[in-house]
């Protein structure tokens, strides 16, 4: 199992993110995913730095694996264009890159005034934009017609030594299905082993899963639940919602149903170092190769403190 740290786009600043990174490290985290997000869920996050900018300052501060958890290459940006900041920065983290990506939220892709499409449409999108990128980072010329895209005399010059590896992240059957048949590896947030087994048994077979949940160090579990319910209200709204939901406005509309009990039975919250591993197991559990955790609120390095003299090393020891 590889354990490693998440970089909250929505909780922190690129500053900040780029000294998490670098403590993470120290601390004995053996990669990181980084979000991909142009609003917070909810104002009280605060943040959304342009993720590929904070990328290529990682890359000079450690050397850590990359993954963004997730970039939605279909609306917001063309996937040509996100091809070549993939291929930067996979130059730049020495082939440690690797490209998440999923069908997104209206939260952040629809800025441009584009409609916002059915699911179904969004995983065609998705597809077709993994196509286009996989065919760019051949290093010739493309010209592609697609049904969503068109991409004419585009090459990228600078490339890593082997392509980007594409994850697929997916919740429902259906974005699965399509995880394991275009996917290098699977991406979840949720401890849930059936969807590790039907990306398996769908074509996935041994490829790298990937999941990550959040935590909320604070000097007692109740401070911890406060600021978790605080800053994340949105981790419990249900189904589809985080979706189609397009402002933060609307998640703290929805969040306002959720109650600080719901936000304890999906964060690890509070100094106790067992709460950390009991979160771990879950995921250990449902089969993942690579867990990792997002520290939510301002104990950043007791955060740290914590997992590198005593989680990491209980986790290792089993």
């Amino acid at each position: 199992m590889r354990i490693g740290y998440f970089l909250s786009s929505e909780d922190f600043g690129p500053t900040e993110l780029v000294e998490q990174a670098k403590l993470a490290e120290d601390a004995g985290f053996e990669a990181l995913w980084i979000s991909d997000h142009y609003h917070p869920w909810v104002d009280a996050q605060g943040q959304s730095p342009f993720v590929w900018s904070t990328i290529g300052a990682l890359s000079q501060v450690c050397r850590l694996p990359v993954t963004t958890a997730v970039t939605c290459p279909t609306v917001r940006i063309h996937p040509a264009v996100l091809a070549q900041a993939a291929a930067t920065s996979a130059v730049l983290h020495e082939g440690r890159f690797v490209l998440g990506v999923g069908s997104g939220e209206a939260l952040n892709e629809h800025i441009l005034g584009d409609p916002w499409p059915s699911a179904q449409i969004r995983l065609e999108m998705l597809e077709e934009a993994v196509e286009v990128m996989r065919k760019l980072w051949e290093g010739d010329f493309v010209n592609h017609y697609g049904k969503h895209y068109t991409v004419e005399n585009a090459r990228i010059y600078t490339l890593p030594q082997e392509p980007v590896k594409v994850y697929v992240s997916g919740f429902g059957p259906k974005a699965i299905e399509l995880a394991a048949r275009i996917g290098d590896g699977f991406c979840s947030v949720a401890p849930a082993a059936d969807a590790v087994e039907k990306f398996r048994s769908g074509g996935g077979g041994n490829k790298p899963t990937q999941a990550g949940f959040k935590a909320c160090y604070a000097p007692t579990e109740d401070e911890g639940v406060r600021i978790a319910h605080e800053r994340w209200p949105n981790a419990g709204v249900p189904g589809e919602l985080s979706q189609v939901l397009p402002s933060p406005k609307h998640f703290e509309q929805a969040g306002s149903l959720v109650t600080p009990d719901m936000i304890k039975e999906s964060f690890a919250c509070g100094p106790d170092p067992e709460k950390q591993l009991m979160m771990f197991d879950q995921y250990v559990k449902a089969g993942y190769d690579e867990i990792y955790v997002a520290n939510t609120g301002p104990y950043v390095r007791e955060f740290f403190e914590l997992y590198k003299t005593q989680v990491i090393p209980a986790l290792r020891a089993k």
